[in-house]
């Protein structure tokens, strides 16, 4: 089974120049690269988890109830965000969509688990230390969940053999036929696979000029749009289940 998730993300925590847009340029470059999103997920009929980041909640009631309305879950993202505005955050967008928030996704030891399930979060996807460099580093493998102060938690998913993580940036960079015989592999060993992208992965460099380091700007925007399309359409080919994960950690 694989797990796809999205991080929407605030831009100003990836580019250098954020100076030279404003803040509602930056958020409709956020709102077209999901839209984006949408619309493959939507042409393969898959399902996907959206995480949102703490800041952008408030600015995005619109494409959060769209992304619902596609049958999508909504989950909450903290980058260093205290409790109390987690706690704003989540009951304004269940105002919102009249649904509970059962998860976040948030760095290692942030937050106290036993907090997070006071507010009623039934699960937590841990943002771990598998930022990747070249030449590319590998990692030791963890149980891919487990169960802490009555929420699921999911680590972040790393190839048995290669000891890869799958993460947004190896998602970029690897060649699509090696990651599918990863995804496999992991499979057929922990039965699922946590995939996660970032939303400024999908943005076009070309037209909007961003100040990134080449190796993280390379093949995004509609590179990266025709991956995940591929992607898509060879999960539909092997016929690979996948879940929200609100489903998958009931």
């Amino acid at each position: 089974m694989i797990l796809l998730t999205f991080n929407i993300v605030d831009s100003d925590s990836s580019f250098k120049n954020k100076e030279a847009f404003s803040a509602a340029e930056k958020l409709e470059i956020t709102i077209q690269n999901t839209n984006s999103i949408l619309r493959s997920l939507e042409n393969a009929e898959i399902l996907a988890t959206f995480f949102i980041e703490i800041s952008l909640v408030s600015r995005l009631e619109k494409l959060i109830k769209k992304i619902v309305t596609k049958g999508h879950e909504i989950a909450l993202l903290s980058i260093d965000s205290a409790i109390e505005k987690i706690e704003e955050a989540k009951m304004m967008t269940e105002d919102w969509i009249g649904k509970q928030i059962r998860g976040i996704r948030l760095p290692d030891h942030m937050i106290s688990f036993s907090d997070l399930h006071h507010l009623r979060f039934t699960y937590a996807s841990l943002n771990e230390d598998t930022a990747l460099i070249f030449p590319l580093r590998r990692f030791e493998r963890k149980t891919p969940f487990t169960e802490q102060s009555g929420l699921t938690i999911l680590h972040e998913s790393i190839s048995r053999y290669s000891q890869i993580p799958y993460s947004d940036y190896i998602f970029q960079i690897m060649p699509l036929a090696f990651y599918q015989t990863m995804v496999i592999e992991t499979i057929k060993k922990d039965e699922f696979v946590l995939i996660y992208l970032n939303s400024w992965q999908f943005t076009d460099f070309e037209k909007y000029n961003f100040a990134l380091p080449f190796h993280k700007k390379y093949k995004t925007g509609k590179k990266l749009h025709d991956r995940l399309e591929h992607f898509l359409d060879w999960m539909n080919e092997q016929e690979i289940a996948f879940s929200r994960i609100k489903d998958f950690a009931l």
